[in-house]
């Protein structure tokens, strides 16, 4: 039987590092009364500490202020939504145990009228930490909550409205986009939502090309739209669109060859070839690489592709400029014979070097005339030429920054020539991760990490990675991107978190953009917002389709501004902020060091619960209190501190480390969330109560369980979404491994044996193709038996529970109140 012990122990005080961290703080949307729910006896031996109860948690008799009293206490809520006032209410975070929802949290709804609520962006796409807008700067840094934009600008959408006009129309003064929450004066005349300028209908902005009707500017579809997309003229292009160019970078070494990896990449990319995005247009190349490099000489009008090898790594130059990138159309049977032939050809090697650094200035100088995507397979340290690189991974002195500045610098030249860079580590040992990341964090690239990936070994890693890389090689790209925020007059960017190179103050360039990748943005109040109820963001992603065509997709974000500090309690959105929190103390921890980004997301809890407590101090309610927005805000903090890009200890190795890193700094939201608390689910006992109706199949919904080993029976199957991590089954009694048995059986073989078919096993494929479905990048699915030692990865993600050195959920709830008493 799994049991937790929750210990009332003598705990060290943190740093107080209260005025040099950033005002991190979080909240969210009002919760299902499960707050008052008791848990049930404990029925274990675990000791009770005096005036707690067994399970840890204290019996307070002190009943919560009903909402008149909280109204009072916080100056009058008259005319606030129930929702917010819910949001509101005070949770003693030391009694009540059940705080999770049944479902995934949903984003908070603004407080906006219907018809602007209807108009405003996706939060999928476009969020803010707080969905009501303090006034001031004084007003915000008194709530002790973060202001900021979470942004995944170019997802992929099921209806985008796409527009060609030969007419933009933009503000003369701030130039932002027409959108929903401009105002017409009347048929000739606008006003800007951002900055209140008065701006001239064009004539031809008068004709609706849906209604095909004149006279109505105001049902144009830029208007009617918070995301559209617009083709742009050639007042929006520096050069003609540049075509869609992929140049692929392979480590040949005999590390590489062991690995398997080559034969995964060549077999994938031979089936997607024709799935690429591109038009006839499209060019391709290839570079080899271990002590030497080896070009390709892939022309349309050689019977055999021809291999070029350069061995001076010191000084590198590319053979021949006129085939090595070719138009994939008119080569493509040569770059199938390539491919087809590449794994044996470096069969037989016992090179063991990796010359990385002259392989990448190489595909530097052969994109610089195109730009384009190089996509880089790497399998060990490099060890040869410019940008070697050594092992630094020494227990006793941790190196989370880059070693050299060669990876940096060449990335901010492929950025200059619009290169992007994308990096596939594929290796079990260390590679000096914090310095190769680097040319793809300044390119605007992406970083893939397999840390065991062999086709012996590791098998399930191996499909994963063929998996993975069908969606990178399948998935949209837009070329030469360029993205800029914009905000209502008051509002100021001042930090932004991401793959990019910053331009200006609030531009952004991105070499490639992809549908995978997310931002983050601090902000600040600037000037007083008192004369305006509405608060508007605007991100506009300038960018060339695979097809040649200059586009601008445009997402516009509307928010009210208020005065109360209670507003700002109730309006505040816990993923939003969680999101935020772990850019910042990744940034913190790189900057000044690992136990200063702790100690910052600890004064985080301990400053947002405090103001709270003392805008409420009327209600004279003990305990450690929060309102309800902010209830979930220490077991957040608390698996945040957990997670390998923030934990201490030696335990985690150092490129995993910074890979957790890398991943918090570029993924979207809905991806950092199920990364840093995972959903917990049992499946022996689901039903279709709650059931969601989607195309004629019946998606069960399993209600979400906490994080700890209290949670798990040996009578039960548990599955544990992880987000990037692959997700795990674990089965507790082989009674349960009979029944996912049959399930994982007829999943694979339904049409041989349909007989095995059972209601469980047609619930347990619908629930888990649904979390598929809501992710892009395959998961690979771990069973557990009970007694596997591969366990240990399953309840590594128990958050609540101690674990190592740190802190169980209630000994950090301790640590927080003696905190917050000081």
């Amino acid at each position: 039987m799994f049991v937790t012990l929750f210990l009332e122990s003598s705990i060290p005080p943190s740093a107080d590092m209260t005025k040099q961290a950033p005002p991190f703080g979080y909240g969210y949307p009002s919760m299902q009364p499960a707050y008052q729910q008791r848990p049930s006896p404990r029925t274990d031996s675990s000791p009770s500490h005096g005036r707690y109860n067994q399970t840890g948690y204290q019996h307070l008799s002190q009943p919560f202020p009903n909402m008149s009293q909280l109204s009072a206490a916080l100056g009058g809520l008259s005319g606030v939504p129930e929702l917010e006032v819910e949001a509101l209410r005070p949770v003693n975070l030391l009694q009540e145990r059940n705080l999770l929802p049944h479902r995934p949290l949903d984003a908070p709804e603004p407080n906006l009228n219907a018809d602007l609520k209807k108009a405003n962006c996706s939060p999928d796409t476009f969020r803010c930490t707080l969905t009501n807008i303090p006034q001031t700067q004084a007003l915000l840094n008194k709530a002790r909550l973060p202001l900021g934009l979470l942004l995944h600008p170019f997802r992929d959408l099921a209806q985008l409205p796409v527009i060609t006009s030969s007419t933009i129309v933009r503000c003369r003064s701030c130039r932002t986009y027409i959108n929903p929450f401009v105002s017409f004066l009347d048929q000739r005349r606008w006003k800007c939502s951002l900055c209140y300028r008065v701006n001239d209908v064009p004539d031809e902005f008068m004709y609706n090309p849906v209604t095909r009707s004149y006279g109505e500017p105001h049902k144009r579809p830029e208007v009617q739209n918070s995301t559209v997309e617009f083709i742009a003229s050639s007042d929006y292009m520096l050069r003609p669109p540049q075509p869609a160019v992929y140049l692929f970078v392979l480590d040949v070494s005999h590390n590489a060859v062991d690995a398997g990896y080559l034969d995964v990449f060549c077999q994938t990319l031979l089936e997607n070839l024709d799935k690429m995005p591109g038009d006839t247009r499209t060019r391709v190349g290839f570079i080899t690489f271990n002590s030497t490099i080896h070009f390709y000489n892939l022309h349309e009008s050689l019977s055999q592709p021809q291999m070029l090898v350069v061995s001076d790594i010191d000084d590198i130059f590319i053979p021949t400029h006129d085939s090595l990138l070719v138009n994939l159309k008119e080569s493509r049977a040569l770059v199938r014979v390539l491919l087809t032939s590449l794994p044996g050809m470096f069969s037989q090697t016992r090179e063991t070097h990796s010359a990385l650094g002259p392989a990448l200035q190489a595909a530097y100088k052969l994109m610089s005339s195109t730009g384009g995507r190089v996509s880089v397979f790497q399998t060990q340290l490099p060890t040869l030429g410019a940008g070697l690189l050594q092992s630094r991974e020494d227990p006793n002195q941790r190196h989370d920054t880059h070693s050299t500045d060669f990876y940096k610098k060449l990335a901010l030249d492929c950025s200059g020539q619009q290169i992007g860079v994308d990096l596939f580590l594929l290796s079990s040992q260390y590679s000096d991760l914090a310095s190769l990341a680097c040319v793809s964090k300044y390119s605007a690239g992406s970083i893939f990490y397999y840390p065991s990936l062999h086709h012996v070994h590791n098998p399930a890693q191996l499909d994963k990675f063929q998996k993975d890389l069908e969606r990178y090689l399948t998935r949209k790209i837009g070329f030469e991107a360029v993205m800029r925020i914009r905000c209502t007059k008051g509002l100021s960017i001042h930090t932004f978190h991401g793959n990019f190179f910053v331009r200006s103050t609030d531009l952004l360039s991105l070499a490639n953009v992809n549908p995978d990748s997310g931002f983050a943005v601090q902000m600040s109040i600037e000037e007083s917002m008192a004369d305006t109820s509405l608060a508007c963001f605007q991100a506009a992603l300038l960018y060339t389709s695979s097809k040649g065509k200059r586009r601008i997709r445009v997402h516009t974000l509307c928010l009210p501004v208020v005065s109360q500090l209670s507003d700002v309690y109730a309006g505040a959105d816990v993923q939003a902020i969680t999101c935020l929190l772990a850019n910042m103390a990744i940034d913190r921890s790189i900057s000044s060091s690992l136990s200063d980004a702790r100690d910052a997301l600890v004064n985080a809890v301990v400053d947002s619960l405090s103001a709270y407590k003392n805008t409420v101090s009327n209600l004279q309610q003990s305990g450690l209190i929060a309102p309800a927005s902010l209830c979930l805000f220490p077991l957040y903090v608390l698996a945040l501190l957990k997670q390998k890009a923030l934990r201490t200890g030696t335990s985690t190795k150092l490129d995993e480390r910074v890979f957790a890193m890398c991943e918090f700094k570029s993924q979207p939201l809905q991806q950092i969330m199920r990364t840093v608390h995972p959903d917990l689910y049992r499946l022996d006992t689901i039903s279709d109560q709650g059931a969601l109706h989607l195309n004629d199949c019946i998606v069960p919904q399993p209600h979400l369980l906490h994080l700890t080993a209290e949670k798990l029976t040996r009578e039960g199957a548990f599955l544990m979404d992880c987000g990037s991590v692959s997700p795990a089954m674990l089965f507790s009694k082989n009674k349960a491994v009979g029944l996912v048995f049959f399930f994982f059986v007829s999943y694979e073989y339904q049409t041989q044996i349909p007989e095995l078919e059972t209601p469980l096993s047609e619930r347990l494929r619908a629930l888990l193709a649904w979390l598929q479905d809501s992710r892009t990048f395959s998961s690979t699915l771990h069973v557990l038996k009970d007694d596997a030692s591969a366990k240990t990865s399953f309840f590594q993600h128990l958050v609540e529970d101690r674990s190592e050195s740190a802190f169980s959920y209630y000994e950090f709830l301790l640590h927080i109140q003696q905190q917050m008493t000081k």
